[in-house]
């Protein structure tokens, strides 16, 4: 399905409520799973990748299919590899081409029975679930932090724990934190100094856990309203005291776009001040990848020129993320280019050669890939996104929260 979205005024008011958060959401899921609890949790999200994950702990089969979930596919296959069972885990093609080659070795060396039942180093797999001995494992920091926290997560419930030493540099430090807090929940004690992680064997605690709003969702609205010509949102269920790193945000746009954030009761509420006066904006995205789409927009909407580092991993995600937003923001006349590997740049000028009068934003089965460019419609007057629910990947619910601020929100079948 195609969705033009367009808005006839610059204005941005009014209350949005938030996605529950599909991290802290999937990390409450297994840690559910392993403690045992009968607790419900609070505030789940409701996007595709938690209710996939949810069947599956659910299931009575041992065949399943996660389609584009890369967080389930991670996680899940460190959990399954210590539940005895045979279990076949697979996903969509684009799945078949991430790799996992890092997290099954780690998980061989201390055991687990894992087979690569299509192209060595990418799922599907076999998985015969075996009791795990733990000891010492190396990784490479700089790798997905989801390896990291799979493991992790099943540390406390293998032979003499596990200590994870992480080699290079450490990307997006701030899940694996997120993953340590949530365990702490469930009881769980660790140890993390310099590069070393270390879990000693030890029982969960069920414990009752709440979610809080997704910090990931909240960026589109943030850079709506640096893009508005007035703004007064309140977005619900969203905390800046949070468990997620992507909340450093909320710094980044009081600074560079003028946007106030305060904390009302459950809701931060977005307002607008004075930015500070920018030549060129230069952040880096090591702790919190997820939202440098989004900011990539947003410069290109204020003409702003560009330079984003620590984008490593954007190129393993639902799609190569580099690749993807070079392709799309050409459409709107933004040369974008990659210096070297994990760095994106732009020099601020729209080629009118380049840029395409009603432009039709691909979204290679990614969901940041759309929601990050529905902002465009303010400088654009109207944007066109192909396979636009692509977003209830992590969003089910944007559309109709757009059309409750005052965008108009037209379904085309193609």
């Amino acid at each position: 399905m195609i969705i033009r979205l367009s808005k006839t005024d610059d204005a941005l008011k009014g209350e949005i409520r938030l996605p529950a958060s599909k991290s802290i959401s999937n990390r409450a899921l297994l840690l559910n799973a392993l403690s045992y609890s009968s607790y419900p949790i609070k505030n789940l999200s409701d996007c595709d990748d938690s209710v996939v994950m949810n069947r599956v702990l659910e299931s009575d089969t041992n065949h399943f299919d996660i389609g584009h979930a890369g967080t389930a596919m991670r996680f899940l296959t460190a959990y399954l590899s210590k539940i005895v069972g045979e279990w076949h885990l697979t996903g969509s093609d684009r799945m078949k081409q991430r790799p996992i080659s890092i997290l099954v070795e780690a998980l061989r060396k201390m055991g687990a029975l894992i087979e690569y039942t299509g192209e060595e180093g990418y799922p599907p797999l076999k998985i015969t679930g075996t009791a795990l001995k733990g000891g010492i494992i190396e990784l490479d920091g700089s790798i997905s932090s989801q390896y990291i926290s799979a493991l992790l997560m099943i540390a406390p419930v293998v032979q003499n724990g596990l200590t994870i030493r992480l080699l290079n540099r450490i990307t997006s430090r701030s899940y694996i934190e997120m993953t340590l807090q949530l365990m702490e929940k469930y009881g769980i004690r660790s140890y993390w100094s310099g590069n070393e992680i270390r879990i000693a064997q030890q029982p969960f605690k069920p414990a009752p856990i709440s979610v809080e709003a997704d910090w990931s969702g909240a960026s589109y609205w943030y850079a709506m309203a640096a893009l508005s010509g007035s703004c007064d949102l309140k977005l619900e269920g969203l905390l800046l005291k949070s468990l997620q790193g992507d909340a450093v945000q909320a710094e980044w746009f009081e600074k560079y776009f003028g946007i106030r954030s305060r904390q009302d009761g459950s809701s931060v509420r977005l307002t607008q001040g004075k930015p500070i006066p920018l030549r060129k904006l230069s952040l880096n995205f090591i702790e919190n990848p997820d939202i440098a789409q989004t900011f990539a927009v947003l410069a290109i909407g204020k003409r702003l020129p560009f330079h984003f580092s620590g984008l490593q991993t954007l190129k393993i995600k639902e799609t190569d993320r580099i690749s993807a937003l070079q392709r799309e923001c050409s459409k709107l006349g933004a040369l974008l280019t990659e210096p070297e590997p994990g760095v994106l740049a732009w020099d601020g000028i729209i080629r009118e050669d380049l840029k395409e009068a009603d432009p039709l934003i691909a979204t290679y089965h990614d969901h940041r890939m759309a929601l990050c460019f529905a902002p465009a419609a303010f400088f654009e007057k109207e944007i066109r996104l192909d396979d636009a629910m692509v977003v209830t990947k992590s969003y089910p619910s944007f559309y109709e929260d757009l059309e409750r601020v005052g965008f108009a929100v037209e379904k085309i079948t193609p």
